[in-house]
């Protein structure tokens, strides 16, 4: 028996709807925690073990200022926001990355997350037309694996099998995370991530009071952490098309929030963030995984805890309420947050 069969059934947050009827309905788990670790809100079981996936990099980036990194390679906002990055692979985020790997003296031919097309629907037709291949630098985490390789360029250490759980690179960024989670990282709750690098499990709701810590700048965290997670929420919410790429619901919704939001979404159904002006974290798990009824989840979420402009709430009503056509151009259904979701609050 699973350590997690036990638990009650998670709540219903998305529902499916076709014609008049639900069709699908989406279970799954969220908290909302302020920097002293109190529950603001929060939904089905918290304390479960999730993989928080790509929602983290911008803890995993924590590992670029214990190195040394950031000021051996004199890195910029933009190099931090890649780092933090899941991107389209667009041309800009393309160049990004090379930028940044030659500002390290490392090219594409040292990455070893893999090769992938483009997630942007144009820049993978872009890239076709070319009759060029996709390359290292198209995938979307191309930018986090550039930070491992100037945090191993910085800890003197050679770069190969930077991906691997033992080497000081991992070992560095495991030791980040675990500091700021301010729980154990086991080989018990372990995996490989889609680009390679182990991902960890912890509870969810730890990972929601990292990340209010370090938008708060919390006593809790070591200064160079406290430091280091301003700089890195202000790259993020401040270059948010090279976080997520144009028309991302990452980028539409941190640029919606004008620099308020931290935002960043991980694979089978994660999302991590912070709301600064109130030094709130959040995290939530769709329980099956599926990434529309995490945005729309996550869009109800946020409609609860910061939807106060009509901005906002425009990027937000179109994740809450998700169309789906079929080949004809006919309105089939829709993918919505559980209108529930606000009474947590």
């Amino acid at each position: 028996m699973s350590e997690q069969s036990n638990m009650a059934a998670n709540p219903i947050l998305a529902e499916f709807v076709r014609g008049n009827m639900v069709e699908n309905k989406h279970r799954g788990a969220f908290c909302v925690v302020d920097e002293h670790g109190k529950v603001i809100a929060s939904a089905g079981e918290v304390d479960a073990m999730i993989y928080p996936r790509s929602a983290i990099k911008s803890l995993q980036a924590l590992a670029l200022f214990q190195s040394g990194a950031v000021e051996k390679f004199e890195l910029s906002d933009q190099d931090l926001a890649l780092a933090c990055a899941s991107h389209k692979g667009e041309e800009f985020h393309v160049q990004g990355v090379s930028t940044f790997l030659a500002k390290i003296g490392m090219t594409a031919a040292d990455l070893e997350c893999g090769a992938h097309a483009p997630f942007g629907k144009e820049a993978r037709k872009l890239l076709r037309n070319s009759g060029q291949q996709p390359t290292a630098l198209h995938n979307n985490c191309s930018g986090k694996h550039t930070g491992m390789l100037a945090v191993a360029k910085a800890l003197g250490v050679d770069p190969k099998g930077y991906i691997e759980r033992e080497h000081p690179v991992q070992v560095l960024v495991r030791e980040c995370v675990e500091r700021v989670l301010e729980v154990p990282l086991t080989p018990d709750h372990c995996g490989r991530d889609g680009c390679s690098i182990p991902t960890w499990g912890a509870p969810l709701k730890s990972f929601a009071h990292a990340f209010a810590k370090m938008s708060s700048g919390s006593n809790a965290l070591p200064a160079i952490y406290a430091a280091a997670g301003d700089r890195l929420f202000n790259a993020a919410a401040s270059n948010a098309e090279l976080v997520s790429g144009t028309n991302g619901f990452d980028t539409d919704a941190m640029k919606a929030f004008a620099g308020d939001l931290m935002l960043k979404v991980g694979a089978d159904g994660v999302f991590c963030g912070a709301l600064r002006s109130r030094n709130w974290g959040f995290a939530l798990k769709c329980d099956d995984g599926n990434m529309d009824a995490a945005h729309a989840i996550v869009a109800g979420l946020l409609s609860a805890i910061g939807g106060n402009s009509e901005k906002v709430e425009a990027v937000l009503s179109a994740q809450k309420a998700q169309i789906t056509k079929n080949w004809r151009g006919f309105e089939v259904g829709h993918m919505q947050s559980s209108g529930e979701i606000v009474s947590y609050f």
